[in-house]
């Protein structure tokens, strides 16, 4: 059958197979158009069916989605740009990305985040920029979140509740350009010199240095976080602050104790092993003297017993 006679079977399943593998179907009150689905501001509660599946940009801004489905979402092979900011996502669970690694734009910020698994972002190798700002219960990183995301240039923890960040978890950033700090309390203790350091030697540009300040300790507070390295280096290395003295006097109090009580175990030791040697001593003469005593009592008797034999003795 010729294709001018009209289509065929085959031509029909054909038609219908590529139907399914492109999700030509646009969501509710969403707005579909080439390879771009947006969602924005539709008071959606939960991630929407039937998303086109050669999707590319998918704005979820603005609605009331808490939860990004794995499964449905590592569908859309071919997403570059994810919008999910101003939602009520709670949680990032590991491999929420699983089939979108082609992802190069994500946007988690205004969300209820308090936590993000360690390999949430493992398979965005192609990520250039990630936005988790405005999430102020995030509160901690874990050292291998950023562990594969070795293409992001443009990161932004802003208003995330952060109080110290393990500078492990950069290790892998060599291609990171932007930093964004601010609006967190910053705990500056010695736990942070490390991650002070790193941002002094990687030159990284901070848009925010001025308002990315420490929250605590009171003498380094409102200091910027990219600038607190070498007071924080002096006071973790070379000064010693009460706690160093105290601890310093406590370990000091603790050698004299030892060597005085070694001192006081050593000189009983040698005051019994001489007690005791001098008893031997005493033994060993008693019965030296004994021993005499014993041979000299024996001469005698034989001395009279032989003159009451009538034999001289003789000598």
């Amino acid at each position: 059958m010729s294709l001018a006679s009209g289509p065929g079977p085959g031509w029909l399943l054909f038609s219908f197979g590529m139907g399914l593998v492109s999700g030509s179907k646009c969501p509710d009150n969403c707005q579909c158009q080439d390879q771009e689905v947006i969602c924005t501001g539709i008071q959606l509660t939960e991630y929407p069916p039937d998303i086109p599946l050669n999707t590319r940009r998918l704005y979820l801004n603005d609605n009331g989605i808490t939860f990004l489905p794995a499964m449905t979402l590592g569908l859309l092979s071919d997403l570059v740009y994810l919008d999910c900011r101003r939602n009520l996502i709670r949680e990032v669970m590991d491999y929420t990305f699983i089939g979108v690694f082609k992802l190069i734009y994500l946007d988690l910020s205004f969300n209820n985040l308090t936590l993000i698994s360690p390999y949430s972002f493992s398979v965005l190798s192609n990520l250039v920029q990630l936005n988790l700002s405005n999430n102020p219960h995030l509160l901690s990183l874990n050292k291998y979140t950023f562990a594969n995301t070795s293409s992001l240039r443009h990161l932004d923890l802003r208003n995330t509740g952060l109080q110290t960040l393990d500078h492990a978890a950069f290790y892998s950033l060599i291609t990171l350009q932007t930093l964004y700090l601010s609006g967190n309390p910053w705990v500056c203790n010695c736990s942070f010199l490390d991650f002070t350091i790193y941002l002094i030697v990687s030159h990284l540009n901070h848009p925010d240095a001025q308002n990315a300040t420490c929250a605590e300790p009171a003498e380094l507070t409102g200091w910027p976080v990219a600038q607190v390295g070498n007071p924080l280096r002096y006071m973790c290395i070379t000064h010693l602050d009460r706690r160093d003295y105290l601890f310093l006097l406590l370990i000091g109090f603790g050698i004299f104790s030892a060597g005085t009580v070694a001192a006081w175990l050593t000189g009983m030791c040698a005051v019994l092993y001489q007690s005791a040697r001098r008893k031997s001593s005493d033994e060993e003469a008693e019965d030296e003297r004994g021993q005499r005593s014993d041979v000299s009592g024996r001469i005698f008797r034989s001395r009279v017993d032989s003159a009451q034999d009538g034999f001289p003795q003789l000598i």
